[in-house]
């Protein structure tokens, strides 16, 4: 049979009787002759605990230490669900990321995967064992335990489906697929079938939280196959029901997929925006205002720079809420008295919402129904962003969700059938 990777979050793995159900799950799978390595998440709530702690002790934990503390949530899971397959009467192996290994680079809490060694994996799975990999952790090249970032146990799930060439990856969480939008805002959102990786990876990119955003990058980049579905079904429901249950993302485009021309609203609460004032508008600005910023390790997402006036010019950006701060030090202290900047403005009560379909490239006039759409809710743009399958605006957050349901139903998500 197959070679099938299982991610569990940490929703999935919220208590000792959920940790039994994802073993009778991964049981099911192996008894019907798949090879199965999982890759869990920590407990639900237990990666925030294990921060609050260091934060209790040093207010800007040290990168390097506080990623040896979040690190061992994961290890804790997969302990337990190890000796809940052995309770299973599978063989059943435990690994933390270093002992694989997953080897990344030493951007401590912000890690990226270099490589995964599945020698160690495969002879496991050879000999009928089921396997088990923590997520979101690794090693450097120096041996310290790495963490790749918040949701990065996706990624590992990926990462390692990648480096095993599995026939799919498979992400059990808490919903049931990709939806057209949060169905906590809009109720009426419907449950996608199939969506593109392309879509996919704008939706994740723009704040989806179905699935973290380098996952899908590892998808695409590896060609990966990947479902979302939901773990909180009966884990005994049968195997070819399972098989079918959830959002597939798909490499391939078809006519049915761009007969919707949206596929789904995406938005995040988590932005925040800086305007440099009254900036020399020379060559070489713009690195000089996001080098700095970039040098901090803060990802920089929308960016727009008005027209000169007088030989100056405003320069916007977005980052995340998280970063705010810390940007708005960089810059007072490294940028603006280096560049002759007037000042820093920021605001960090907006969010951003999109829209996002493969059928945008081949229609009309959808930024036009979107702005029009908002602009009868009297809800203004301060941002602008395009690709060829997503348009992106920054708004005051106070307005999001009347946003959100209002595109929804403007562009017919409400009443198209799922795909």
């Amino acid at each position: 049979m197959a070679l099938i990777v299982h991610k569990y979050g940490g929703t999935s793995m919220g208590s000792v009787e959920r940790i039994k159900n994802v073993a009778r799950r991964v049981a099911k799978w192996h008894a019907a002759g798949h090879q199965i390595v999982v890759v869990p998440s920590a407990m639900s709530g237990e990666t925030n605990r294990l921060i609050g702690l260091a934060k209790e002790i040093q207010e800007q934990p040290d990168p390097r230490e506080l990623d040896m503390i979040a690190s061992t949530g994961e290890q804790v899971s997969v302990g337990l669900l190890a000796m809940a397959l052995k309770a299973q009467g599978l063989d059943a192996r435990s690994y933390a990321g270093w002992q694989v290994p997953v080897r990344t680079d030493s951007s401590h809490t912000k890690a990226r995967i270099n490589s995964i060694d599945d020698a160690r994996v495969r002879a496991d799975l050879d000999a009928g064992r089921v396997v088990i990999v923590t997520g979101f952790q690794g090693v450097d090249d120096e041996g310290n335990i790495t963490t790749l970032g918040r949701g990065g146990s996706d990624t590992s799930a990926v990462a390692v489906a990648a480096a095993l060439k599995a026939a799919e990856c498979l992400i059990y969480t808490d919903v049931d697929g990709v939806y057209t939008t949060d169905p906590r805002v809009v109720p009426e959102a419907r449950r996608l079938n199939v969506v593109s990786f392309e879509e996919m990876l704008e939706m994740a990119s723009l704040g989806s939280k179905v699935l973290q955003i380098r996952s899908v990058e590892f998808a695409g980049k590896y060609r990966v196959p990947v479902r979302v579905l939901s773990s909180l079904t009966d884990p005994m429901i049968p195997l070819d029901e399972e098989m079918k249950s959830g959002t597939l993302i798909t490499f391939e485009e078809d006519e049915k997929m761009e007969a919707a021309v949206v596929s789904g609203i995406a938005f995040s609460r988590d932005e925040a925006k800086i305007t440099v004032v009254a900036v020399p508008d020379k060559p070489g600005v713009a690195f000089s205002i996001l080098g700095p910023v970039a040098a901090a390790n803060i990802d920089v997402d929308m960016i727009v720079q008005n027209q000169s006036v007088a030989g100056t010019t405003d320069f916007s950006f977005t980052v995340n809420r998280n970063e705010f701060n810390k940007a708005i030090e960089v810059l007072n202290r490294d940028v603006v008295k280096t560049i002759g900047a007037r000042e820093v403005v920021a605001d960090d009560k907006v969010c951003k919402v999109s829209i996002v379909g493969i059928g945008m490239r081949s229609h009309v006039g959808i930024a036009s129904l979107m702005f029009k759409t908002l602009s009868e809710e009297g809800i203004n743009i301060q941002m602008i962003s395009t690709s060829e399958i997503k348009t992106s605006v920054v708004i005051q957050d106070k307005y999001m969700e009347l946003a959100v349901r209002a595109l929804h139903k403007a562009f017919g998500l409400d009443q198209a059938a799922a795909q």
